[in-house]
């Protein structure tokens, strides 16, 4: 697979560094949730929306995105809040199943693709902040 180069006019402005640290610090705070869940959680739902790390990780998000508004980053910011909240409502659609009894199936389906889904969510944005690129192209 050959990399396409990335010029200035595809990143946009240049963010502070400090707003690039964190968005790699954040992108590292999610993995490491994931691994925790992989390793020893019964969910990495569980782990990505409940553990200390991805917490600190979307308090960091909403503290730091106005540094990165104008960047090619802030779609960084945009991606990782969205995963989070996103993987919630979708947590609470699945538990509204399992309480009808009948939805437990189509419960446990979601609560596999949206594992699968924050996986995907974190690996894509982490790799696209390493090439310095936009996530919405």
């Amino acid at each position: 697979m050959t990399q396409v180069p990335v010029t200035a006019s595809d990143r946009g402005l240049e963010p502070p560094a400090s707003a690039l640290t964190v968005a790699k610090i954040v992108y590292g705070l999610h993995g490491f949730a994931i691994l925790v869940a992989i390793a020893g959680s019964p969910t990495v739902i569980g782990s990505f929306i409940g553990s200390v790390p991805s917490i600190i990780a979307v308090i960091l998000n909403y503290v730091k995105r106005g540094d990165a508004r104008g960047t090619w980053l802030e779609s960084h910011y945009r991606w990782q809040i969205r995963t989070f909240w996103f993987a919630i409502v979708w947590v609470i659609v699945a538990a509204i199943l399992v309480l009808t009894v009948v939805g437990i199936f189509f419960a446990a389906m979601i609560f596999f693709g949206l594992s699968v889904w924050i996986v995907y969510r974190i690996a894509k944005g982490w790799m696209r902040l390493l090439d310095r690129r936009r996530m919405y192209e």
